[in-house]
């Protein structure tokens, strides 16, 4: 069975929930089924996606491995008075929803409209931007936490001119290829598995003629947004 590259920080003490209340872009006591939240940065760019599940009384957060140690350094370095402690542990399929193997559920994800947030997305686009209000990754009616200033800002004006779009390609594309309506530059692929693809484009751009490095996409439907 492939292994499956993310890491469990596993939070715990008296203070853990009210800690991760006060980081994480989610009200965790009404998180969605999928059990995402956003963590962002202050300038309200999203740092990573936890998937957050309970063990007893401990806090479990799942994210690509290759986040783990800058996460968990951050979230040391915010602790401060509080009682909480962290530790890294292998992340099982339980944790991640996962019934089949590690690329099935990478491909379910994308089709869904789930993005994933690797090294190279970290800090770079808003939680507005990834859809993250729609799968309930964040709150604009809980208390303070990083970048909530901006998160409700971007929510109650309604300005949010861009989205993760789903689209399929004639040939595989890579993250981070730019997205073309011909003239210029766009958007951005965000996740890209085989032929098919997240991009984050602008809203008034997703009903023209896209393309990749020449290569025209094609709009394919997200089950939130229909």
């Amino acid at each position: 069975m492939t292994a499956i590259p993310y890491t469990t920080i596993e939070v715990s003490g008296s203070d853990a929930f009210e800690f991760l209340q006060a980081q994480l872009a989610a009200d965790l006591t009404d998180l969605g089924p999928a059990g995402l939240a956003a963590w962002c940065n202050p300038k309200g760019r999203v740092i990573c996606l936890f998937r957050v599940t309970r063990s007893g009384d401990n806090i479990l957060l799942a994210l690509p491995a290759e986040l783990a140690d800058d996460a968990l350094g951050r979230l040391t370095m915010f602790r401060f008075r509080s009682k909480v402690d962290f530790a890294a542990r292998a992340t099982t399929a339980e944790q991640l929803g996962m019934t089949s193997g590690y690329e099935e559920w990478r491909l379910a994800n994308l089709q869904n409209g789930i993005p994933e947030i690797l090294a190279q997305q970290s800090e770079a686009f808003t939680p507005h931007m990834l859809n993250l209000d729609l799968l309930d990754a964040v709150s604009v009616s809980k208390g303070c936490y990083p970048g909530q200033e901006i998160v409700s800002r971007t929510h109650f004006r309604g300005a949010t001119k861009r989205r993760c779009l789903r689209f399929e390609s004639p040939v595989p594309v890579s993250p981070g290829d730019k997205v073309s309506d011909g003239d210029r530059d766009v958007g951005e692929v965000l996740n890209a598995i085989g032929r098919e693809l997240l991009a984050v484009v602008p809203l008034d751009k997703a009903n023209q003629d896209l393309s990749v490095a020449g290569n025209t996409l094609v709009n394919l439907p997200l089950p939130y947004l229909e």
